[in-house]
């Protein structure tokens, strides 16, 4: 394709931008996100197009350079105002980013332009719900049900919208259409871990060490799923238990500062207070802000003075 892609365009005279934009895919295909990017420079300078415009963000993001790209998007909504893909690619970058709040913000203004648009009304949803508003989320999630979206992730979403927002009726039917439309292990593992907080939160915990079983059951890679039974196998007074599968959910996410945490308590309180140093400190790395460690770091270093 690249050979064909490249006689083209010598018999055009390096005129014609549509054969530079297909060069400029075969490249980027091939890795080779340097020349891609010539290519696709040189295809808009002879002709302005959306399309373009999307593949060089596109290499910017491969090359890591997400600032560079955001730069590309601001530049084509000049020329081209209104352009609900660039919006959306602006959103997209700065969610990436984890700076959700201005990703909200281009999300409406995709909103403005088309609203129909379902990943723009998804994501406000599901940034109302980590803002700790259920009950907005659930509009959102609702409108996309309207809309004939039918898919396990929505159910999966309006299931834990309905239980904070304190609607327990919806609650289980949503999550048994969920668990109905799964495609995959993976998604069917994401509704019965949230089928265990479910349980966690209504007190039932054999249901809750069922669910996670069940979690790992579909996917064997579930960290957080491991984190929580040893939580519910702490309660029971397994410690053995709980150390092997804490220990199995930080090498699996050694982000999470949870495990390690748990890790910290559990030695706290079988008296291996060098362990439990070691934990929290590791737990302290992974989140910074996390009072409870702080804490525990604090009265492990008051006990070390007193030795």
């Amino acid at each position: 394709a690249l050979d064909l892609a490249a006689l083209a365009t010598e018999h055009a005279q390096f005129k014609d931008w549509w054969w530079k934009v297909q060069i400029g895919k075969c490249y980027y295909r091939l890795g080779l996100y340097r020349e891609a990017e010539k290519q696709f420079k040189s295809a808009l300078k002879q002709q302005d197009m959306v399309d373009t415009i999307l593949y060089l963000a596109k290499v910017y993001l491969r090359l890591d350079q997400p600032v560079t790209a955001l730069n590309i998007f601001k530049q084509g909504l000049e020329r081209f105002p209104g352009e609900v893909t660039l919006i959306c690619g602006i959103a997209r970058i700065y969610e990436e980013m984890n700076n959700i709040s201005l990703a909200a913000d281009y999300y409406k203004d995709v909103l403005k332009q088309d609203n129909t648009h379902v990943e723009a009304i998804a994501c406000i949803g599901s940034n109302h719900f980590y803002s700790d508003q259920p009950e907005i989320a659930l509009r959102f999630y609702r409108r996309l049900l309207q809309m004939g979206v039918y898919n396990c992730q929505l159910f999966n979403n309006l299931g834990l919208c309905c239980f904070y927002a304190q609607q327990y009726d919806m609650t289980l039917s949503s999550f048994e259409r969920a668990l109905f439309l799964a495609e995959n292990e993976e998604e069917t593992a994401d509704v019965w871990y949230n089928l265990g907080h479910v349980a966690v939160g209504i007190g039932d915990l054999n249901l809750a060490y069922q669910c996670f079983k069940l979690t790992l059951v579909n996917n064997n890679d579930y960290a957080e799923a491991y984190n929580n039974l040893a939580v519910l196998e702490m309660q029971k007074g397994h410690t053995e238990q709980a150390r092997a599968l804490l220990q199995t959910a930080s090498s699996l996410a050694p982000h999470m500062y949870e495990p390690h945490f748990n890790v910290a308590i559990l030695s706290e309180k079988v008296g291996d207070l060098q362990r439990s140093y070691t934990a929290a400190q590791k737990s302290e790395e992974a989140f910074p802000g996390h009072v409870d460690t702080q804490q525990l770091l604090k009265q492990l270093k008051e006990h070390f003075a007193m030795l």
